[in-house]
């Protein structure tokens, strides 16, 4: 099993990938079209978000939920990646405002701002359905399509029984 690096955030690894994807990207938009080549990255990108959340779930020491998934912010913030705002923090709830988002700047910057939402908004629900199954996310709006802030709502499913 691959070992997952904590040394760099994952801003940062997103900006390494992302000079990756962008000449891969433009052949495919340039052979097949933007929205054929926008579907591929967007379930390359979301295969490797179910598996990213898959792996980081194996090393949590116990069952992962969302005091463990909170306690993982930290590599998406690190190097003041984002700004945000918690509105709630508890067993069955993490419900926070992104106000600041260097990932869509960055993603802008290299000319990438068409597809950003794909590489790195997509993969939030996606993370988590491979993380935590049983933790649902929800979010209105982002900070990537131009909008003030992302609203990011995480919930424990509830128990069907």
């Amino acid at each position: 099993m691959k070992t997952i690096q904590h040394d760099i955030g994952i801003l940062e690894r997103r900006r390494i990938e992302a000079e990756i994807i962008k000449p891969i990207y433009d052949i495919l938009v340039r052979d097949l079209g933007q929205a054929r080549a926008a579907d591929i990255i967007r379930e390359a990108v979301g295969q490797a978000a179910i598996a990213a959340g898959r792996e980081f779930a194996v090393r949590e020491p116990g069952k992962p939920d969302v005091r463990s998934f909170v306690a993982l912010q930290v590599l998406w913030e690190k190097d003041d990646a984002l700004t945000t705002t918690v509105h709630r923090s508890d067993d069955a709830h993490y419900d926070y405002d992104v106000t600041r988002c260097r990932y869509a700047e960055m993603y802008r910057a290299m000319g990438l701002g068409e597809i950003g939402h794909l590489l790195s908004c997509h993969r939030d629900a996606l993370f988590i359905q491979g993380y935590a199954p049983d933790i649902e996310m929800t979010r209105t709006q982002t900070v990537m399509e131009g909008a003030s802030h992302c609203d990011f709502r995480y919930r424990k499913k509830e128990d069907p029984t």
